[in-house]
């Protein structure tokens, strides 16, 4: 210091004038009055804020209880200061006042510092905000509200004083979710670089996510980006494609084609659809085929391009004019050309290369024939392997079943080591939904669910045919009591329940699904007429009740959509076994449901039980195994009977069996 002084006269003069304008003394006080920091020391709007104690220098807050401070609204003027805008809103041209920030200071100035006198008088200087700031912001409790945001942007969060008595442990917080689920990638699954424009729930679901979801293996991760190159080298709008498109209209087959595909028809219900689609990339995924959807039933409405720089739907143009009516009777199916004799299996018996047809229609609906099922099989794989164009037909989930074959089982054991979570990984990969339909999400989940203690998704599957069940009721509220995911109620007698201070508790939110309104109707009647065994609030909601279903509805199959993904953000959730609709919300959310088990005559006998996994049941698997006629369920130790099927086969955690 002395040397640098010699060598510059002016420095000490110029950093104790720095020092000096940054921490202008206090004016003299009244005797025992609390010296009160002035414009030098915070700003006028700061010395609202804070006060320095004349003892210890110490800031004091100033800030009632209850009083709220967003953390959006500090944000940093050009030249390093933060600044308060919480009232920029609602007058934007509002001046925005500078919040006191102790300068930065370099080496040399704190040098001065050191040897400067804490005060005149003996009193402290008085420290910036900056880190009282942020002291206050990790000591006091805090609840974090949502602000609206407009449609697709990212959720504002805001830090309100906790009320007294509120159970720390209780009080979910948003901003923790946030920082807890910030892997907007989710682990490596998705692919960066996306416009955000175009798709905002690509890089935002996770924030609304309760459940942070398990993490991708670094082989799948991989696998989808060489994925994602195959569907660039030859997807739609490349020469590849161009001349996968000519060997198709000749009708013929080619030895070791560059690009093999696979074409997924979609028809049925959304939940359907969701699943039959994720089956479809699941077998490409395993064979290198490049995978095109057809978009028919909405399905370029619903959900956003998964691939980067390329499209999974199939272009208007396809030479199979009639591909969307291919069923039993199509001469191309191949358990049919199996049954028949045109197509052998096998490395030593199979068809040669010339002998193969320029496609093969893979039938494997709900009426599928044995035949059908050697789809399954080894043998069946290796010739289906060297036919460029395969056509699929499923409504249903059939990655089960692929786990049985031998040729596939090294590969997937390295791309799923946990294999209940297939569909978990590929659901949230591949099914983003559209700007138009997350909207809907996020402006539900802002007004009904953001403040929620917890979230509890209620699916109550209903054909429209069917009459309101009280027994259907009655198993919901008993499941959801006996279980412990809803409080139960007291009887009339008993409540005595005296009324909190409002807004004293946060609620448990019920997002009720339905066709019908009426078992979310009697819910609501049930929390709002009596009043809960442990004193928590329940608040029950259902975002729309349609009353019937209707397929290629846009306001319809959009509503359909954000109320599976609004499921799926739940903490816990109730489904009706067997459907589809609940299969998906499950396995996105990467939650284990209870199973709502079907009311037979009236009676039930256990209202639900927990499921074995988060993934879908496939219900029409194959029952035995190709070679030995060994039962399906029993081949794999992580492929099992379903609970809510026993026909059906599902994937579960091998280390749970």
């Amino acid at each position: 210091m002395a040397a640098m002084a010699a060598a510059n006269p002016n420095f000490v003069a110029r950093q104790r004038a720095i020092y000096d304008a940054a921490h202008v003394k206090p004016p003299l006080a009244r005797k025992r009055q609390p010296r009160r920091c002035t414009a030098g020391d915070h700003g006028e709007e700061q010395r609202q804020l804070t006060r320095c104690d004349e003892s210890s220098g110490s800031p004091v807050r100033r800030r009632s209880a209850d009083a709220t401070i967003s953390i959006m609204d500090l944000t940093s003027t050009s030249d390093g200061q933060v600044t308060d805008s919480s009232e920029d809103d609602i007058n934007p041209r509002k001046v925005r006042t500078p919040l006191a920030v102790a300068p930065a200071r370099g080496k040399e100035e704190r040098a001065v510092m050191k040897t400067r006198p804490a005060a005149e008088g003996g009193k402290r200087w008085c420290p910036g905000i900056d880190t009282k700031l942020v002291a206050f912001l990790l000591t006091v409790p805090s609840l974090i509200v949502f602000l609206g945001g407009r449609n697709g942007e990212q959720p504002v969060v805001e830090i309100e004083a906790a009320m007294p008595g509120r159970a720390r442990d209780e009080v979910v917080s948003f901003l923790q979710r946030k920082t807890a689920h910030n892997d907007r990638l989710l682990g490596g699954l998705l692919a960066d670089g996306f416009d955000q424009k175009t798709c905002h729930s690509r890089y935002q679901s996770a924030v609304y996510r309760r459940n942070a979801g398990r993490q991708p293996s670094q082989h799948l991760v991989s696998k989808l980006r060489s994925h994602e190159a195959l569907q660039r080298r030859c997807g739609p709008g490349t020469a590849a494609y161009t001349n996968a498109l000519e060997q198709l209209k000749s009708g013929k087959s080619v030895a070791s084609p560059e690009c093999r595909y696979l074409v997924s028809i979609s028809y049925r219900g959304l939940g359907n659809r969701i699943l039959a689609a994720a089956s479809a990339f699941f077998y490409a995924l395993l064979t290198d085929r490049v995978l095109l959807v057809d978009p028919s039933h909405m399905m370029d409405e619903l959900f956003c391009e998964p691939f980067p720089n390329t499209t999974w739907l199939l272009p208007p143009g396809f030479p199979l004019l009639n591909y969307q009516s291919f069923y039993l009777d199509t001469p191309e199916r191949f358990g049919r050309m199996r049954e028949d004799g045109v197509l052998g299996a096998g490395e030593t018996n199979g068809s040669a290369p010339a002998e193969l047809p320029a496609f093969a229609y893979i039938h494997l609906d709900y009426n599928q024939t044995d035949h059908d099922k050697l789809f399954f099989c080894d043998d069946d794989q290796r010739v289906l392997r060297d036919i460029q164009w395969l056509v699929m037909r499923t409504d249903s989930y059939i990655v089960p079943g692929l786990f049985l074959v031998k040729a596939f089982q090294e590969e997937l054991g390295m791309l799923f080591p946990e294999p209940d979570t297939v569909f978990h990984h590929l659901g949230r990969y591949l099914f983003h939904p559209t700007n138009p339909v997350w909207g809907l999400i996020a402006r539900y989940y802002r007004a009904h669910l953001a403040s929620a203690r917890r979230v509890v998704g209620i699916q109550v599957r209903v054909f429209p045919w069917e009459a309101e069940s009280p027994e259907i009721l009655e198993q919901i509220k008993t499941c959801t009591q006996s279980e412990r995911l809803l409080p139960a109620v007291l009887d009339e007698e008993e409540d005595d329940d005296e009324p909190a201070a409002a807004g004293a508790q946060q609620p448990t939110a019920v997002l009720v699904t339905s066709l019908k309104g009426w078992y979310s109707d009697k819910m609501k009647e049930m929390y709002w007429e009596r009043a809960t065994a442990d004193g928590k609030v329940v608040v029950v909601d259902q975002p729309s009740h349609e009353e019937t279903q209707r397929y290629n509805v846009r306001s319809h199959e959009h509503k359909a959509w954000a109320e599976v993904y609004l499921l799926s953000v739940a903490n816990m959730l109730v489904t009706t076994g067997q459907s589809t609709f609940g299969y998906v919300a499950q396995g996105l959310g990467g939650l284990k449901p209870w199973v709502l088990h079907h009311v037979a005559n009236g009676t039930v006998g256990w209202p639900c039980s927990r499921d074995v996994s988060m993934e879908p049941c496939f219900h029409v698997p194959p029952l035995y195994d190709c070679k030995r006629r060994e039962d399906a369920g029993l081949i794999v130790p992580h492929v099992r009977h379903c609970g809510d099927l026993p026909a059906g086969l599902k994937l579960v955690d091998r280390r749970e069996w």
